[in-house]
C-alpha cells in the first residue's frame, strides 16, 4: 500500500469521526434547546424527549470513542493529527456531559412542575443564559469543524456572559428566599437548573480550548483571557 493511499485512508477515517462528532454535537444542541423549552412551557412530553435523547447520546459517545481508539491503534498518528484525535476524544466527553446537564434540567423541570412552583420566581436570567449556552455550543462545533482558533477564543470570552447571568440569578434567589421562606424549595430547584446551564457553557469553553490546542499545540486551559486570545491569534 502506497504512502499516498495510507494518507487517503487516514483522511477518510478523520472525516468519518468528524462527521460523527458533529452529529453528536447537533444532538446535544437539540437536547439543550428542548430542555429550555420544557422549562419555559413545563411540558412533560418535552421532558421525556430530552431523556430519550440522552440514551442516543450515550450510545453515540461509545461508538465515536471506539472509532477514535481504532484509528489511533491502526494509524499511530503523530504531531497535529494526534492532537486532533485527542481533542476529538475530549470533545465527545464534554458533549456527553453537556447532555447530562440538559437531562438534569429536564428532570428538575418535572419536579418544579409537580411541586406547583412554575410561576413562583422570575427566571429571566436562566432563560437568557440558556439561549447563550445553545448559541455557544453551536459556535464551538462550527469552530471545531473549521479549526478556527479566533472563533474559539471568542467562545471562551462569551462564556463569561453566562457566568454573569448565573451570578445575578443567585443574588436574586437570595432575595426571594429572605423575603419568603416558602420559596426556598423551588428557589433551590431553579438554582440547580441555573448551575446546569452554567456547566453547559463551561463544556463549550472546554471544546473551544481544545481547538486552540490542536492548531497551536499549546495548552491554554489556565491562561488569562488576554493570553488565550493572543495565543489563538498568533500566526503558526
Amino acid at each position: 500500500m502506497t504512502d499516498k493511499h495510507l494518507s487517503s485512508q487516514f483522511d477518510a477515517d478523520l472525516n468519518l469521526v468528524s462527521r460523527r462528532l458533529l452529529e453528536m454535537g447537533g444532538l446535544v444542541e437539540q437536547q439543550v434547546a428542548r430542555a429550555m423549552r420544557a422549562l419555559e412551557a413545563f411540558d412533560p412530553d418535552i421532558v421525556e424527549q430530552v431523556l430519550e435523547d440522552e440514551h442516543r447520546l450515550n450510545a453515540m459517545e461509545v461508538q465515536v470513542d471506539e472509532e477514535l481508539s481504532n484509528i489511533i491503534a491502526r494509524r499511530q498518528p503523530a504531531a497535529r493529527d494526534l492532537r486532533l484525535l485527542m481533542a476529538a476524544s475530549k470533545t465527545i466527553t464534554n458533549l456527553e456531559r453537556a447532555g447530562d446537564e440538559a437531562r438534569k434540567i429536564a428532570k428538575r423541570t418535572r419536579r418544579i412542575a409537580a411541586e406547583g412552583g412554575p410561576r413562583a420566581i422570575n427566571i429571566a436570567e436562566i432563560e437568557l443564559s440558556g439561549e447563550l449556552a445553545i448559541r455557544i455550543i453551536r459556535r464551538a462545533l462550527d469552530a471545531f469543524a473549521r479549526l478556527d482558533t479566533v472563533a474559539a477564543a471568542q467562545i471562551v470570552r462569551d462564556d463569561q456572559a453566562i457566568d454573569e447571568h448565573f451570578e445575578a440569578f443567585v443574588r436574586k434567589l437570595a432575595t426571594y428566599m429572605m423575603e419568603d421562606p416558602r420559596s426556598i424549595a423551588v428557589a433551590l430547584d431553579y438554582l440547580f437548573v441555573a448551575k446546569a446551564i452554567e456547566r453547559i457553557g463551561d463544556h463549550a469553553t472546554n471544546i473551544a480550548e481544545f481547538i486552540i490546542y490542536v492548531v497551536k499545540g499549546t495548552d491554554v486551559r489556565h491562561l488569562t483571557h488576554g493570553e488565550l486570545e493572543r495565543e489563538a491569534g498568533n500566526e503558526e
